[in-house]
């Protein structure tokens, strides 16, 4: 009894050649030139972005000196959520020039992998910090309106 099938041996002989240039694609490197194209933009553009985070603390900043009391913790938050962003953007770009570094479709799969990988971590941290900040904040609140309310009751008692 023979181990060969003569279908599937068919079959593989007929697909052979989209197999080796599928294999090819996998492994076909990316010209220096383009990976540094792309590195070069995203330096740029990461550049910009440190620009814009540099004016948005200034006017936090202003803001924050011209106001105090619940107003400042907006401010806290509005400068957490401009800090976020700016990591955010930052953690982009680094991918970007991780990705343009690939010298191929698996390296750049890979890449790609870890840095969703890395970004849902980093979601999960920053949502419990929130959580943890929301809480905190809600009792303190909560505490000075108790205490605000015994205040104005003890004087009309």
């Amino acid at each position: 009894m023979s181990t060969e099938n003569p279908m599937l041996n068919s079959v593989k002989e007929a697909f052979a050649p989209v197999t080796e240039a599928f294999k090819n694609f996998q492994n076909m490197e990316v010209p220096e030139a383009a990976r540094e194209f792309v590195k070069k933009q995203a330096e740029t553009a990461k550049e910009r972005t440190a620009d814009f985070y540099a004016g948005s603390e200034k006017a936090t900043d202003a803001i924050e000196s011209a106001v105090a009391g619940s107003v400042s913790e907006a401010a806290k938050i509005s400068r957490n959520i401009q800090q976020a962003l700016y990591q955010d953007a930052e953690a982009f770009f680094a991918g970007i020039d991780k990705l343009a570094s690939a010298k191929s479709l698996n390296e750049a799969v890979q890449i790609q992998s870890d840095l969703l990988r890395t970004r849902g971590e980093t979601l999960v941290s920053r949502a419990k910090a929130s959580s943890e900040y929301l809480s905190k904040l809600v009792t303190e609140s909560a505490k000075t309106a108790q205490d605000n309310f015994a205040k104005v009751y003890n004087k009309t008692a």
